[in-house]
């Protein structure tokens, strides 16, 4: 696998409608997309920094993962994204490295991406998120 660049940053956020003023108004970034992924029981909110963005995080139902991650970390950093050419090889290949995969194969993500995530016990304990393929 081999990574082009970082595609974005999430961060799990209790309420995106009190989150996204600090990136606006005090680090002058302009939110650029709001999505439902109503499959993974979220609502995103886009920012981009040069070619990587900042995905905020909001849970749309106490069974969502992100849910359970702020009830347990109060929030912050989630998951790290790197852009690959294709998901599927990636992930196959980070298997085959030893990897612990949570997604096999792809799924669809937030701005129409596919991505899949690589298990943290086998990552340095980071999320990572692997995406591309619009």
């Amino acid at each position: 696998m081999k990574p082009t660049h970082i595609e974005h940053i999430g961060i799990a956020v209790a309420s995106l409608e009190e989150a996204i003023p600090f990136y606006e108004k005090v680090l002058g970034l302009e939110c650029y997309s709001i999505e439902e992924v109503a499959d993974q029981k979220v609502k995103t909110a886009f920012f981009k920094i040069g070619q990587t963005k900042i995905e905020l995080l909001e849970p749309t139902s106490p069974e969502s993962t992100i849910a359970k991650f702020i009830e347990k970390n109060g929030g912050g950093m989630h998951h790290i994204a790197f852009a690959v050419e294709d998901v599927a090889t990636a992930l196959n290949e980070a298997a085959e490295a030893g990897c612990q995969l949570i997604d096999k194969a792809p799924r669809n993500g937030a701005e129409g991406l596919k991505i899949g995530f690589l298990h943290p016990k086998s990552t340095n304990r980071v999320l990572t998120e692997i995406c591309g393929e619009k």
